[in-house]
């Protein structure tokens, strides 16, 4: 059980204990609780109860509970508070802008239990009915309905990502010898995953055994000597299927590429007298086997450079493989910076000088500091004379825990296009990063129009998370993005590629597209803890995804490189 497994269950006790209506001191302990452990650089599960407790904000129960969950893969606690509700309740606290004090009022209320349920009260005016709801509170609660529908079955990257090593690792312990990786959409780097697909070469039909025995499995949905499917605890499908090594490299292939990309090759190889599928590439004359051993057999016999996973989706990387053009991917290596990050004096969990030793130890030459303007009120929010104390403040931490350091703020665009913090106060900083954290309702021209408004402001360097989505909860907002990536262009303003996990803001095809268009990218981490400065491996991914190469990344360079091409030091 890795460290965010052990935080959403107790995150799900917290929940569970606010619908009941239990005791708040206990409630908030378990949300602490969850909050610590998703955020602390500790492997929770390496650590004993002594080990543990020497965590600030640990106890002796909350320790005993932890190591509870790290040994077995869940507490019984946990599953006693789910005996004493539908488990359907649980699906009501993953809607946008439902939390548990809702659905603990729509449960004792209402007596809602399923989103069949909650669907058919806000239909019949029976939310809107209750203190405090209103028709706002149900229109927006039937959206949220629709969405979970639209995504329904869908996973988050990281998610889909931590849960399939954690599987591969426990097969890899069964099958030493066999070579054993996961495929489909996840390889892909797709921003979610639907199921998640394990391909084991070189290992026996005895492996499928081991495979539905695995602690998390809740359901073995069938199983065979070449393959399996189960399902699995938080909802994931998982399917494993055993080839041969003779044919790993096409099983790669196949249960890699999206459809279209896998059609396209497929029509190739027959246009050269080949037959492609998962078990190798052959001759239709004679059914000869050409290749099928690895990947790259695979795409040269069909007169193609190798296509790397991220980029299979018919996107044209075909024309690219053959004319040898692909483009060397950025790598996360390549990052020497990170220009969103938050800290204790806004809504972060570490200091100024934390989260520089952090960025440190994680490899970064230089970060900017960035935490929230006075408009994110709940998010205590800096006005200008806080902002400027604390931009002296990090200053004078510059350079002296092994990166430099930039001081910078989030500051709001609000609702007319304006920003947030004065204009004489925004240019005394070394970055201002603008980002819009209200009014998602505005109508497309509204929105664009306010976005272009703040680009144009001569103080903004980068404009944050540009589309304001949270994946498989909100959708973005409505909005011009082809004027606001020719507006950034023109301009000078970066835009970001917010590394969040259910953001990743640019999407693949527009960063590409701002890319094509000229606008200079970064890929920030838009942390608010130490641990969270890692999730930049994602926004790579995103940016992998959308063809970019190091050089397309302005904070890939060195720092007084990079400082130069901020949109402040153009003019």
């Amino acid at each position: 059980m890795d460290n965010l497994a052990i935080a959403r269950i107790l995150g799900e006790i917290a929940d569970l204990l606010e619908i009941k209506n239990d005791n708040p001191f206990k409630i908030r302990a378990y949300r602490n609780g969850a909050d610590i452990v998703a955020n602390d650089p500790h492997d929770m599960a390496s650590l004993d109860l002594k080990g543990l407790q020497e965590i600030p904000g640990i106890g002796k129960d909350l320790a005993a509970r932890i190591r509870e969950i790290a040994d077995t893969g869940d507490a019984a606690f946990h599953q006693e508070l789910l005996a004493e509700f539908p488990p359907s309740i649980l699906d009501l606290l993953g809607l946008q802008g439902v939390g548990p004090k809702t659905v603990a009022r729509l449960y004792r209320e209402l007596g809602v239990k399923t989103l069949e349920e909650l669907e058919e009260a806000a239909k019949e005016g029976r939310v809107r009915s209750m203190k405090g709801m209103g028709p706002k509170k149900e229109t927006l609660i039937l959206k949220a309905i629709d969405e979970r529908r639209l995504h329904g079955g869908r996973h988050l990257l990281p998610d889909t990502h931590d849960a399939a090593v954690a599987y591969v690792a426990y097969l890899k312990a069964h099958a030493p010898d066999a070579q054993i990786e996961a495929v489909g959409s996840l390889r892909r780097g797709q921003e979610s995953c639907g199921d998640i697909d394990i391909l084991a070469s070189g290992a026996d039909a005895a492996l499928m055994d081991r495979f539905i025995e695995y602690k998390l499995v809740e359901r073995v949905l069938g199983q065979g000597d070449t393959k399996s499917s189960v399902r699995i605890w938080g909802g994931f499908q998982v399917d494993l299927r055993i080839v041969s090594p003779e044919s790993r490299g096409a099983a790669m292939q196949y249960f890699t590429g999206s459809k279209a990309h896998n059609i396209v090759l497929r029509d190739r190889a027959i246009g050269l007298g080949l037959k492609l599928n998962e078990y190798g590439l052959f001759r239709v004359d004679d059914e000869s086997r050409v290749g099928g051993a690895s990947e790259q057999e695979i795409y040269e016999a069909l007169g193609l450079a190798w296509v790397p996973p991220e980029l299979r989706e018919d996107r044209g990387e075909m024309n690219a493989a053959e004319r040898r053009t692909l483009p060397t991917l950025i790598e996360h290596r390549d990052l020497r910076g990170d220009l969103h990050m938050h800290t204790t004096e806004s809504d972060g969990r570490h200091s100024i000088a934390e989260m520089a030793q952090a960025a440190h130890a994680a490899g970064l030459e230089y970060i900017a500091i960035t935490d929230h303007s006075r408009n994110l009120a709940m998010a205590n929010g800096l006005d200008e004379a806080r902002a400027l104390a604390h931009a002296a403040r990090v200053r004078a931490e510059d350079g002296r825990h092994g990166v430099r350091m930039l001081a910078g703020i989030e500051c709001d665009i609000l609702a007319d296009g304006s920003m947030d913090l004065a204009d004489d106060c925004l240019a005394q900083l070394d970055i201002v990063v603008a980002s819009v954290h209200s009014a998602f309702n505005q109508d497309r021209q509204q929105m664009t129009e306010r976005i272009l408004r703040a680009i144009e402001n001569p103080n903004v360097d980068v404009l944050g998370h540009p589309t304001g989505r949270l994946i498989l909860k909100r959708a973005p907002y409505a909005l011009d993005i082809e004027a606001i990536i020719e507006a950034a262009a023109r301009h000078h303003v970066a835009i970001e590629i917010n590394s969040q996990v259910d953001r990743l803001d640019l999407n693949d095809v527009q960063a590409r597209l701002a890319r094509d268009r000229g606008v200079r990218l970064v890929i920030s981490s838009d942390a608010h803890s130490q641990a969270a400065l890692a999730v930049t491996r994602w926004g790579v991914m995103q940016a992998r995804r959308a063809w970019l190469t190091a050089g397309d990344v302005i904070n890939t360079r060195p720092f007084d490189d990079f400082r130069a091409l901020l949109r402040r030091n153009l003019r």
